[in-house]
């Protein structure tokens, strides 16, 4: 992929907002600061101003914006952009992950060692259920890369008693692995196991992905909420699922 050129960058980045509604920073962590450079091509606008918004990346008529978690806090800028223009989100998951831990001074190496959890692609699940109605709108697209991350750790303190005091300090890109592109709703029909049974559950749907119930719960909710499953019935407290309608799996899914 050809980046923007290096004085593209730094003006870009030098951008100020005049508007005190402009919502957006630069200063950003250096997953997002680096996926916004794996990604932009010559010729592409970044960290632009469009109906008050900063937007990562403006390629031609495309608003590109590069979200690393909480699709929550961008509701309501990607439903007012999509309004007016055709918006595209990148969503990066770690499929591999190395954990590299840092002294107090945030700069002495104590270890790195490579972390048992991967990641896949049925996490994007977990922030799809704040704005899983978004894919129907013809002018928004999901973009998930996977990935292969550092994640830096500092001995400050300040995180979390599972992680002994150790703070998550930043993410580090190491390579894109894979990327998969959703346009419409029947695009994530892909991601159904062709081989379960209908009716079924989201057990059975956990099972079929081979993840945990609580994941499965989610994707269904989306799934529903997107009108490519419905409720046919109930096995106990459990409701029972059938795909809507199987037709409208496409064919183009991985680009």
């Amino acid at each position: 992929m050809v980046f923007g050129t290096r004085e593209q960058k730094t003006r870009a980045l030098r951008t100020k907002s005049k508007s005190k509604h402009l919502i957006g920073t630069l200063g950003e962590k250096n997953l997002h600061s680096t996926l916004k450079a794996w990604y932009a091509r010559a010729g592409d606008q970044l960290e632009a101003e469009v109906d008050g918004f900063h937007i990562d990346i403006v390629r031609r008529k495309v608003l590109i914006e590069i979200q690393t978690s909480n699709f929550s806090s961008q509701k309501r800028k990607l439903n007012t952009l999509i309004k007016k223009h055709p918006v595209r989100l990148i969503f990066p998951i770690a499929q591999e992950k190395w954990i590299i831990r840092l002294g107090s001074d945030g700069t002495t190496l104590v270890g790195r060692r490579k972390s048992p959890k991967q990641g896949n692609i049925y996490q994007l699940f977990v922030e799809l259920v704040s704005l899983p109605s978004l894919i129907e709108q013809r002018n928004f697209s999901l973009e998930v890369l996977l990935t292969r991350e550092e994640e830096i750790r500092r001995d400050d303190g300040q995180g979390s008693w599972r992680r002994k005091g150790w703070s998550i300090f930043d993410h580090r890109l190491i390579e894109v692995v894979r990327k998969h592109i959703f346009k419409k709703p029947a695009d994530f029909l892909k991601l159904v196991p062709k081989n379960l049974s209908e009716p079924f559950t989201t057990r059975d749907l956990a099972n079929g992905i081979a993840q945990p119930h609580w994941l499965g719960q989610k994707m269904a909710y989306c799934l529903r909420n997107m009108g490519l499953i419905h409720v046919v019935g109930k096995n106990g407290n459990a409701l029972l699922y059938a795909i809507t309608d199987k037709s409208m799996t496409t064919k183009s899914f991985v680009r």
